[in-house]
């Protein structure tokens, strides 16, 4: 027999469309309209599959949730929600749902949330425990806090380190990201946790359990995204992330995470709000930043990358592509975290239709969805509206501010970039190291 899915949402239009897409693929569907319902249904059919929608006329679809785990701990259930949070799908996930899916539902996300849930399912009944929820987002590892942080050592000093006239900052409690790796194309759990003043930031790879910290001498890879390796293990895509916590002041982190930080939307947005939600602390000690003494310059030509003096951290950036994009610059002066909010976080990833099968060749753009990317075609954006008429020069400085975080401290200096990219970044990061030796 065909398994069959149980879907509960109190939209027509949502049930039939996913209902379309499932008996399409050949599974059996029951609909229900509300909680109540849907619990019925769910205790006379069980059904091998539950998408549960996180607004219910009746009831919250956590309590629903809560309940038909009740009824059966090997549920496997997706949430779908239209308007969810980030604290929301954490709390879901740590409950025991599956996954977490944000409305609209394309075709594909259906189908491999169906079949990971199947098999999420399957491992359940056999005792072999599941693949995501459970799993990824495992907050304890098999080591103690002490001994993890005992391994971790504050970034090296430059001589151009000089205290600063800000305090450090952490994180008030620790807090969980769920999201899709953008190359990896897995489901991949993220957690944010305080650590003390004068320790960095730092990742923690699950689960290794190896330390590695958010520093240029860790840098591995910089193709289409900016990759940490150590001993053999590797944190992809870092770059959005050390971009907020670069804008917010976060001095001080622990990253643990499987393989590849969650792309979320393609932006910096989300992580901001799940950063907000843990709530930003002032650690009370002065902070240490990396004041540039003179220019430094990586390229030559119109494909070059300069910093030099200046009271502040500022980022200039032209850039130049065919159409449709075309020539665009913006003049940004990092003065807050809600300018950098308003004006560069929300600033989503871009790629090209013509990239995409050597991308693919090379294993990488594999979580790329409609709603994490902006498609670039020969005519047109082809997936979505943009943010910003000129949204692709404010990604590059996005990963700018995130890339040049690596060198441990924040950046006293002004950026002037054109047609640059993730190795130029690293390259005059390893530039400033090149001129100053660290301080024994």
């Amino acid at each position: 027999m065909a398994p069959t899915i149980l879907i509960i949402d109190d939209e027509p239009g949502v049930i039939g469309s996913v209902a379309d897409v499932l008996i399409d693929e050949g599974y059996e569907t029951l609909t229900a309209p509300n909680g109540v319902a849907g619990l019925e249904l769910f205790a006379k059919e069980r059904p091998d599959v539950v998408f549960l929608d996180i607004w219910l006329p009746d009831r919250d679809g956590l309590e629903v949730l809560h309940a038909l785990l009740d009824l059966d701990p090997a549920a496997a259930v997706v949430m779908i929600s239209g308007h969810g949070t980030v604290s929301t799908a954490v709390k879901a996930m740590k409950m025991g749902a599956y996954d977490y899916l944000e409305k609209p539902l394309s075709y594909t996300q259906l189908v491999d949330a169906v079949e990971g849930a199947l098999a999420h399912r399957k491992r359940r009944v056999a005792g072999k425990g599941g693949e995501s929820g459970d799993d990824v987002l495992r907050v304890e590892s098999s080591r103690s806090r002490l001994e993890i942080e005992s391994e971790i050592a504050p970034p090296p000093t430059l001589p151009l380190v000089k205290t600063g006239r800000k305090h450090q900052k952490t994180i008030k409690r620790s807090t969980v990201i769920y999201g899709l790796g953008l190359h990896s194309g897995t489901r991949t759990g993220m957690v944010l946790q305080p650590l003390p003043p004068n320790s960095g930031i730092h990742f923690l790879t699950l689960p290794a359990e190896k330390v590695l910290p958010a520093h240029v001498d860790t840098v591995a890879e910089t193709d289409y995204a900016t990759t940490l390796s150590r001993g053999g293990e590797n944190i992809k895509t870092v770059e959005h992330l050390l971009s907020a916590l670069h804008a917010l002041g976060i001095t001080n982190l622990l990253i643990k995470v499987h393989g590849e930080i969650p792309v979320l939307d393609g932006s910096a947005l989300e992580f901001l709000k799940a950063i907000g939600e843990a709530g930003v602390e002032s650690q009370r000690v002065a902070r240490k930043e990396l004041v540039i003494d003179r220019p430094y310059q990586v390229g030559t030509g119109d494909k070059r990358l300069v910093i030099e003096p200046y009271d502040g951290f500022r980022v200039s950036y032209q850039l130049r592509y065919p159409a449709p994009i075309g020539e665009q610059f913006y003049d940004f002066d990092l003065t807050s975290p809600e300018v950098y909010r308003s004006e560069i976080a929300p600033a989503r990833t871009f790629g090209f239709m013509r990239d995409l099968a050597m991308m693919a060749e090379l294993g990488l753009g594999s979580g790329g969805r409609l709603d994490n990317f902006i498609l670039v075609g020969e005519d047109n954006v082809i997936n979505t509206e943009l943010r910003f008429a000129d949204e692709f020069v404010r990604h590059k400085i996005l990963d700018i501010v995130g890339d040049l975080y690596m060198l441990g401290f924040p950046i006293r200096g002004r950026v002037t970039a054109s047609l640059t990219g993730h190795r130029d970044n690293i390259a005059i990061l390893r530039e400033i190291q090149r001129h100053h030796r660290p301080a024994a």
